[in-house]
């Protein structure tokens, strides 16, 4: 079964080199942590299983890859500067900080139970940075807090590289920041984090229809791509529609301490292009934005069928990469009871997913006939591009075993002395611990298909 608290998979991080805490050395800094040798590769593969369904399996889809640092005045007209804050509150008892919309009791401090807590006052959640040679400290743009802007204002760019009639999509994959009060849930909630979002273009009369079938796409990945039991996810509309929204819906997981969203699918009506386009009056923009003298470019589509010219409605579809991660560990996580007081953790992830692919052992450490076909595997399987081919060269086959286990290795190959006598080795399988022997010709073709699932 999946972890029981989050802290078994903050261990397992530390111990086997998923998460590190941000400069550890000095304190650590909430909110923040860094990726490890394991953890860049789980990262990686989340991304591209992202990118493979958004981009190279479908031909309305584009990628784009924007900058991190923009303009100010992008984020005046999408109304982050104005209105993307939270609601601070502070106990004058303790001292402690908290978002009031996310206090058990509003009335009371979580900390220490004190009722002697300040009114709640907007905390800016945007980072401001103030750059250039003749600054003066005072902010003129920002480290941007999600991807979706900084598409928005790509549209004509990507539409006029790379025409598409409507529906057609924008992707992209990066970091965002946001000064969040109380980052919390370990990788849950940061204030450097991944977003994977998906922009897609639609006629105003396909709006609800496109929505449906986002719902339904991303439903479908997060269980057939990610691993996850349909029966720990759902769908939670939100109660409350942000400003700019016609409908919305969270995918939720269910963590140790209940279900929180994973990714939101939302249909954004024509706000986003309505608010950062040239020429406003020109256009029936069915959103409320503010009126924009800045921008100079229309962020308008043509139709080639009926000539008009409109804008787009966007169905937005926005998942934390850093949550997906957290969840595919927590989901694949298991502590097995071996019998006589022994026990296993082992990472039961998709192959697909998994850090290293394959690790090759020589059953004794630097025997040089045994190093010499194991470095020979490992050779072999690397140029096949598959992912991380690991060399395990300590000579413990039960620690390097339980080790791979951890990490969520789909398969180890051992070569041993009848190696050398009929050119088999061992292929011992995570899931099961069965082991086959097959000769060492095959084992690239096996690892496909143990990789391939």
């Amino acid at each position: 079964m999946p972890a029981k608290t989050v802290n078994d998979i903050v261990a397992l991080c530390k111990r086997r080199g998923f998460i590190f805490t941000g400069s550890e050395i000095y304190g650590g800094l909430g909110g923040a942590y860094d990726y490890g040798p394991y953890g860049v590769e789980l990262m990686k593969n989340i991304r591209n299983a992202w990118w493979n369904s958004m981009i190279y399996s479908r031909d309305d889809i584009e990628g784009l890859d924007a900058a991190l640092i923009s303009n100010r005045l992008l984020w005046k007209y999408s109304g982050h500067e104005a209105g993307f804050s939270d609601p601070l509150v502070e106990c004058k008892k303790c001292g402690t900080r908290m978002r009031q919309d996310k206090m058990k009791d509003a009335s009371k401090c979580d900390n220490c139970g004190s009722t002697d807590i300040t009114e709640p006052r907007a905390y800016q959640l945007m980072m401001g940075l103030s750059i250039g040679a003749t600054a003066d400290g005072a902010v003129n743009a920002y480290l941007r807090p999600e991807t979706a802007t900084t598409t928005y204002t790509n549209f004509k760019n990507v539409l006029d590289a790379k025409p598409h009639k409507l529906p057609f999509g924008i992707a992209q994959i990066g970091k965002a920041f946001r000064n969040e009060i109380s980052p919390r849930g370990f990788v849950f909630r940061m204030r450097e984090f991944e977003q994977a979002e998906m922009q897609y273009f639609v006629n105003p009369s396909d709006d609800e229809v496109q929505h449906k079938m986002w719902m339904d796409a991303r439903m479908s990945w997060w269980i057939n791509e990610l691993g996850i039991p349909a029966e720990k996810l759902r769908f939670m509309p939100h109660e409350k529609l942000a400003h700019y929204a016609k409908a919305a819906v969270d995918i939720e997981y269910e963590f140790p301490d209940g279900f929180d969203e994973v990714e939101g699918i939302h249909n954004r009506q024509d706000f986003d292009l309505g608010s950062h386009t040239k020429a406003q009056g020109d256009f029936k923009i069915n959103a409320t934005v503010l009126e924009n003298k800045d921008s100079t470019t229309k962020l308008s589509y043509s139709d080639p069928q009926s000539g008009q010219n409109f804008l787009p409605y966007v169905i937005e579809t926005a998942m934390g990469v850093n949550r997906a991660m957290l969840a595919v560990m927590i989901q694949a996580y298991e502590e097995e009871d071996l019998g006589d007081g022994k026990t296993r953790t082992v990472l039961k992830l998709k192959p697909s997913l998994s850090p290293v692919k394959a690790a090759v052992i020589p059953l004794a450490r630097n025997v040089p006939e045994l190093l010499n076909i194991s470095n020979d595997i490992v050779a072999t399987l690397r140029k096949m591009a598959v992912g991380r081919i690991e060399l395990e060269n300590s000579g413990n086959i039960g620690k390097n075993y339980r080790r791979h286990d951890e990490i969520g290795t789909p398969v180890c190959i051992t070569v041993d002395h009848q190696t050398m006598e009929d050119g088999t080795v061992t292929l011992r399988h995570r899931d099961t611990m069965a082991q086959e022997r097959v000769a060492i010709a095959d084992v690239p073709s096996r690892v496909l298909e143990i990789i391939n699932g």
